[in-house]
């Protein structure tokens, strides 16, 4: 959850990949702003017929980052076969999280009526993100089944649950009860910027507030099969650990990649650096599980 310097944007989009066709700064809200684009990426030369679609949005603490960092790992999906989707969005503390996932929510609303013509399936997506951006994937996806939830951000799903095939978390802000225990890395200051401002919204208690946060309390047995990548490097460990475990509970379908310690490659996000072989088995498995969830 940390902002990516220049010297890291470069060394995460070094190397580009051919067989990929790109189209990028898409306004997806109509708004003109840089925070409401996305990129696609598809395969080159194209295939034939509709490809799954991966829709991912990008960590950074709610209050930094960026697409643009996350391009060499979004080609490196579209070049197995996938139409990529990597979106931009508004962020703290000038924007609450409501406006996160409207933008989010917008952002599938275009897929579902564009994707098409750039080769992709409206009707087979997968959607992920890392950090910040797991948790933003997974509440819209809880969204679409839990209208109490749809209703306190003020959604209108933009697809129909029957599209959305699987969801990915790396090293998501899954579980927002970690911001309550004693010593966590991070502050609650997080849940109080995330929340609506005064006169905006309703004011509620702190625990409250993170309840409607926190994917985990919304996650039953009617999400879509999950991949979960974490590592006990990664500080969201407990809470992705505690992810998989109530997903299971629900009955849901629970792919994980949990790296030991050892690993010295597995700090939080990794998987943006192509370069390390951990990330690479993150991908092999990734491509596995979207053939095997929307192929």
């Amino acid at each position: 959850m940390h902002s990516v310097s220049g010297r890291e944007l470069a060394r995460f989009n070094a190397d580009p990949i051919a067989g990929v066709r790109h189209w990028r700064e898409i306004d997806f809200a109509g708004h003109h702003a840089a925070s409401q684009r996305l990129d696609v990426m598809a395969p080159d030369p194209a295939r034939d017929g509709l490809l799954p679609v991966y829709v991912y949005f990008h960590g950074g603490g709610w209050t930094s980052g960026d697409k643009a960092p996350l391009t060499k790992y979004c080609a490196r999906q579209a070049a197995a076969g996938v139409v990529v989707v990597n979106v931009n969005y508004r962020k703290a503390p000038r924007f609450q999280l409501g406006h996160v996932l409207q933008d989010a929510n917008a952002a599938l609303g275009w897929v579902r009526g564009n994707i098409e013509r750039l080769g992709g399936d409206p009707r087979r997506v997968v959607l992920g993100g890392d950090s910040a951006g797991g948790q933003v994937a997974a509440l819209i996806t809880a969204a679409m089944f839990r209208p109490l939830l749809a209703r306190h951000y003020r959604l209108a799903p933009a697809l129909p649950p029957s599209s959305l095939r699987g969801l990915v978390q790396h090293c998501s802000v899954a579980d927002f009860s970690v911001f309550f225990d004693p010593g966590f890395v991070l502050s609650l200051n997080f849940i109080r910027m995330l929340m609506p401002k005064d006169g905006a919204g309703e004011r509620l208690p702190l625990r409250q507030a993170a309840h409607y946060m926190s994917p985990i309390e919304w996650l039953d047995a009617r999400c879509p099969p999950v991949f979960i990548t974490t590592s006990e490097r990664d500080f969201f460990y407990s809470a992705n650990l505690n992810l998989i475990a109530s997903l299971k509970r629900h009955g849901v379908s629970v792919a994980q990649l949990v790296y030991g310690w050892d690993r010295s490659n597995t700090e939080h996000t990794w998987q943006q650096d192509f370069r390390f072989p951990e990330s690479q088995e993150v991908y092999r498995r990734l491509q596995s599980f979207i053939r095997t969830v929307a192929g």
